[in-house]
């Protein structure tokens, strides 16, 4: 696992499309029980080096019911976005994460997390990805049914500042299943 971490860390492949350059976001350990799986880091998270280390993931903190230092337990949680590199602004936000780099190091990764018991599929592009035909019509089909993909998947929309009228318009996300996203977690990392 050390390995493939540093080979992910080194990759370049998508250099030439990076206007900050590459610096892959993974964490992982082999006796992860849940992963996380969500777009590309932001460029809060390229400076730091850290994933989720933005109000993103203070959202997703919150939403989860873990505190930080559960979070950043690799030992406890992983964390493979589908871009690993900030894929730059476009006109309306951050651009799609790059479209290299799941089938370049996904299937390695997860060989190597063979104890995760929940994925959590963070926005469409995850959801798009790992549900495929599965998936409902839009994201907040998908999320209302997100008891059609447990106990192996559990879907979210994307926790960004961004979506608050997204959030605003779907109050029964944060009443019905937020509860039990917390569930999941708490019996997965016995909290």
């Amino acid at each position: 696992m050390k390995q493939l971490l540093s080979d992910i860390r080194k990759c370049e492949v998508c250099i030439d499309h990076l206007p900050l350059g590459p610096r892959p976001i993974v964490a992982g350990h082999p006796d992860a029980k849940i992963l996380i799986i969500g777009h590309a880091p932001g460029t809060k998270v390229h400076q730091t080096g850290v994933p989720w280390d933005d109000q993103s993931g203070k959202q997703l903190r919150k939403w989860m019911g873990v505190t930080d230092e559960t979070f950043y337990d690799e030992t406890k949680i992983a964390q493979m976005p589908m871009g690993f590199c900030y894929p730059g602004r476009g006109k309306t936000g951050d651009l799609p994460p790059r479209s290299e780099c799941a089938p370049q190091w996904h299937n390695s990764l997860l060989e190597k997390l063979a104890n995760i018991k929940l994925t959590i599929l963070i926005g469409q592009y995850s959801q798009r990805y790992y549900l495929g035909s599965k998936m409902e019509r839009n994201l907040t089909e998908t999320v209302r049914n997100y008891n059609n993909y447990a106990p192996e998947y559990f879907v979210l929309p994307h926790p960004s500042p961004r979506n608050r009228f997204w959030l605003s318009k779907n109050p029964w996300f944060e009443v019905e299943v937020i509860p039990k996203l917390q569930e999941h977690i708490s019996k997965q990392l016995n909290l």
